[in-house]
């Protein structure tokens, strides 16, 4: 007997969702099968590994597996199965409110997407796949109960931003979903999905390879005069047949299955493991990055399984954060099927599977560099951003990450570089890889840090990734050449010979004729740097900051601040062109009146200005402002 009917709002967000999903125009609307039939094999494989763990469920797992109906006179199509179902509070949870699915985010990117292939890509992105039935149904109509309760739900919506749900006896276990398709003149394509032809094509391309049987009552008949059930899909578990005997275009559909990338993988990984702890895998290497792999939330792509039992999505323990880019399929064979995430992380066996996949995955990354270099730099440009975190995180394998980078530097504007062919063209006597980190190249390029490193031919990398500021202070070499920023410490290009008297004379007087105006200097703008000293790394500015060598850089400062991190502020240090027309008249200024006020307010302006180049942030720009607009007024 039911119950009585309530009727529910939509989440402000998901009802957005829903317009969109309704109204947009798709190339492709096969999608709406394939997510619905994901979500019952989904079903299936809870119900499966609840009742192995929990012996009190008692539920019949004998015949798992989803069901295909059509009613051809009523057109609708029914998508069966007689998995763990959900209970009233899942379906409010799971279907009348998204949020947790990061809905926000998909609705902007829905907005941006040029094209119906990358819309339908967001959509599986997100994992909300259940909507994706309203591109061809004007009703849905959802029947459920969990296993292990006696109470059965209903719900249905025209997705016009309302649901009704009601409790109902009667149900078997598991969930029915039930599109009562649009009207067939509305959009000719629509009567296909009544087609068994059609529903064939949809299983067989994108539902093959899940461990349940797809079953649908055939045209043929049986001796009662009924359909004939007939199994759709193959059932089989790529990853566990030889590599030898699966073809790239399977490799490809599996891919796209568990991804809901519709481009091809850039690299696929098909491993399997014997003796003391036997396991297969299959992985992939995406070619494009998902919009939302910097997302706090996103989610890995590793799934676990143990014996073909599905155990769980997004196994963090096979997979540092650094790679979690990689999609893909891990069967283990000797774990228990109630295995936690607590126990995972600590199972030594386990962390051997996860040293070996780490392994396998970058060297196909530098196999790829070898072999195929266009593929590498499109991977690169991608996913390098998320690799370079592995020179934080991955002690281990921070020498083969090394030789992965892929860097812009002044050597090429057009080609980036390695760190090998960097160290290649190295000049006679240079020891030290010199880079140096900003936010973007132009500012890089830009930089005073950069004058006397091009006027010498000294090849410079451009690093612009906000982790480049944290990896590049942790590692201290590549192939014996240590890592040094521009920006930091002392820079002794110009260090004369011992035996080039003129130049060891240019440098005695420049450092004779600054001895009175750098203390000054160094004491007038104590507030804000630590020394005043001259420089050998600029050629055409008047002055540059520095940090010394072990300071931290301000991006990486204001990076820490922005995270909520209390930090003791950092003073740096202040270098003068001797040479340049502006410095040389404070110092002969202040040879002649050292106690002129005015000198002061120049020592701020030169050293805001300083500030500014690089890219930093004034101490108080309204001040600034101020002398410059007074120095200028009195210069005119």
């Amino acid at each position: 007997m039911g119950s009585t009917v309530e009727t529910l709002e939509f989440q402000a967000e998901t009802r957005q969702l829903l317009r969109l999903v309704i109204h947009s125009i798709y190339s492709n609307k096969d999608i709406f099968l394939r997510e619905l039939i994901s979500n019952a094999s989904d079903a299936l494989d809870k119900l499966r590994l609840e009742s192995l763990t929990d012996s009190g469920l008692q539920a019949d797992t004998s015949d798992l597996h989803i069901a295909l109906e059509v009613d051809r006179g009523a057109r609708t199509l029914t998508i069966r199965d007689n998995g763990i179902g959900m209970s009233r509070d899942d379906i409010v949870e799971l279907i009348g409110t998204i949020a947790k699915s990061g809905t926000a985010g998909l609705l902007d990117k829905l907005k941006e997407a040029k094209d119906a292939a990358a819309a339908q890509s967001l959509i599986g992105q997100f994992g909300v796949g259940f909507y994706s039935a309203f591109m061809v149904a004007d009703k849905v109509t959802l029947r459920t109960r969990r296993a292990g309760t006696d109470q059965g739900t209903l719900w249905e919506s025209d997705g016009q931003g309302t649901y009704d749900i009601q409790a109902v006896d009667g149900l078997p276990t598991g969930t029915s979903v039930t599109l009562h398709l649009k009207p067939a003149d509305s959009e000719d394509a629509l009567a296909d999905y009544l087609s068994e032809w059609k529903i064939r094509q949809i299983v067989k391309q994108y539902s093959d390879f899940i461990r349940w049987p797809i079953r649908m009552a055939t045209e043929r008949t049986d001796a009662d005069g009924g359909g004939e059930p007939e199994t759709l899909n193959s059932m089989k578990a790529l990853w566990a047949r030889p590599r030898s005997e699966v073809t790239e275009a399977e490799y490809h559909e599996f891919y796209q299955q568990i991804s809901h990338d519709w481009q091809e993988p850039a690299a696929t990984i098909h491993m399997r493991a014997e003796g003391t702890f036997e396991y297969e895998a299959l992985l992939f290497l995406p070619s494009q990055a998902p919009f939302d792999l910097f997302s706090r939330d996103t989610r890995r792509g590793v799934q676990l399984y143990v014996k073909r039992v599905f155990i769980m999505d997004d196994c963090d323990a096979l997979m540092p954060n650094y790679l979690r880019f990689v999609k893909g399929v891990v069967d283990a064979h000797d774990l228990s099927l109630n295995i936690s995430r607590e126990i995972l992380q600590h199972d030594r066996q386990i962390q051997g599977v996860r040293r070996r996949l780490v392994k396998k995955v970058i060297g196909a990354i530098k196999d790829m560099q070898t072999k195929d270099s266009e593929t590498y730099a499109k991977v690169w440009e991608q996913f390098g951003r998320v690799l370079k975190e592995g020179l934080i995180e991955d002690t281990d394998n921070t020498d083969t990450l090394l030789e992965l980078i892929s860097a812009a530097s002044t050597h090429d504007p057009e080609k980036t570089t390695t760190l090998r062919e960097y160290v290649a063209r190295m000049k006679d006597g240079q020891d030290a890889i010199y880079y140096l980190t900003g936010e973007s190249r132009a500012m890089v390029e830009n930089s005073p840090h950069m004058e006397a490193f091009a006027a010498k031919g000294y090849e410079v990398l451009i690093l612009t990734d906000p982790v480049d500021e944290v990896w590049t202070d942790r590692i201290p070499a590549f192939d014996g050449h240590r890592l040094q920023s521009i920006a930091k410490g002392q820079v002794d290009l110009d260090e004369p010979a011992d035996g080039d008297q003129e130049a060891n004379a240019d440098k005695a007087q420049h450092e004779q004729d600054f001895a009175a105006l750098l203390p000054w200097l160094t004491t007038t703008l104590s507030e804000h740097v630590k020394e005043v000293r001259l420089s050998s790394r600029l050629t055409t500015s008047a002055a540059c900051i520095v940090g010394d060598a072990h300071d931290m850089t301000p991006t990486l400062e204001k990076m820490y601040r922005a995270m909520g991190q209390e930090l003791p502020a950092v003073k740096r240090i202040l270098e003068l062109n001797p040479t340049h027309p502006l410095i040389t008249a404070l110092r002969t200024a202040h040879q002649a009146n050292p106690d002129d006020p005015a000198l002061a307010e120049i020592a701020e302006l030169v050293h805001g200005s300083a500030l500014l180049a690089e890219g930093g942030d004034l101490p108080d720009p309204a001040r600034f402002t101020r002398l410059l607009t007074g120095r200028l007024t009195h210069t005119l």
